[in-house]
């Protein structure tokens, strides 16, 4: 099963979506897929109640898609992940999780228009497997802890605007992360039994052109390392989203142009659906 949003911006309902595609309403469980509802024993909830057949059939066809989770309470993100991508930018791989933060309002529909920030030239893409956590994890004792606390994985576009991420970032990368409409998510959010997070393929195109195409496989902390280590250093809560990095195929490689007004982003995770986003002027 696939949990989604549908709904104008601001009024989003919860359904849950199953293999043959037919979607059901989620309105008789929850008001909306969020921290709580993740903790309440959701997702166990939504599967008890697809097997009693008490669920609304839902038509969906032609309603904008939402982000899958509403409202996390942070948004955290693993910078250079993959070695291929820390190449590229110029960086040895790190020997420890790189930890910067996005703004829970950067969290918009997967389909979503992308607002190019006012004379941004160096604004970028970054395709990415999302973690939501459906736990505290706190102080972890070990690595195989971790998985205990993940609700589920989204797909998700880190995108960054460079001059403010690294030439007036004073340091810190969050300022160049975190323009409006910076963090499409979804469309789906899918449970944590159903996704290997470590064999996710993930593919993003500008234009119909290809520019990243890896694995999950190659990243540097597996999802439970990155967990486990972010346990000794930052209050996680039930609905937060953690961003685990970007492979390779960049415009900061210096490979591709940065995106402009007009351009048509495309990103793709295996099991995650795809997501489509136009760049449109602030």
């Amino acid at each position: 099963m696939r949990l989604l949003r549908y709904g104008p911006v601001g009024s989003e309902r919860p359904a849950v979506q199953v293999e043959d595609g037919r979607t059901f309403d989620l309105t008789s469980l929850t008001d909306d897929i969020d921290g709580a509802f993740l903790a309440g024993d959701g997702l166990e909830r939504v599967r008890v109640a697809l097997a009693s057949g008490t669920l609304a059939a839902l038509d969906i066809d032609g309603e904008r898609i939402g982000s899958p989770i509403a409202r996390p309470p942070a948004v955290l993100c693993i910078g250079m992940n993959y070695a291929a991508h820390a190449a590229e930018s110029g960086s040895e791989p790190p020997s420890t999780p790189v930890l910067f933060h996005k703004h829970p309002g950067t969290v918009v529909g997967p389909d979503d228009d992308v607002v190019l920030p006012a004379g941004s030239t160096h604004s970028d893409w970054e395709v990415e497997l999302g973690v939501v956590l459906e736990g505290t994890p706190n102080r972890l004792g070990t690595v195989d802890e971790a998985m205990d606390y993940v609700a589920g994985y989204v797909l998700a576009n880190d995108l960054s605007e460079r001059y403010s991420q690294i030439d007036v970032s004073g340091g810190q990368w969050s300022k160049g992360k975190s323009a409006p409409t910076f963090c499409p998510t979804g469309p789906y959010l899918v449970p944590a039994d159903e996704v290997d997070p470590q064999d996710v393929a993930l593919k993003s195109w500008v234009n119909a052109e290809a520019r990243q195409d890896s694995s999950t496989t190659d990243m540097v902390f597996t999802v439970a390392e990155i967990i486990h280590h972010l346990s000794h250093h930052v209050l996680m809560l039930p609905g937060d989203l953690i961003l685990t990095g970007t492979p390779e195929g960049v415009a900061l490689s210096g490979r591709f142009p940065y995106l402009e007004v007009g351009d048509v982003m495309e990103l793709e995770a295996s099991g995650l659906g795809r997501q489509r986003q136009v760049v449109v002027p602030a």
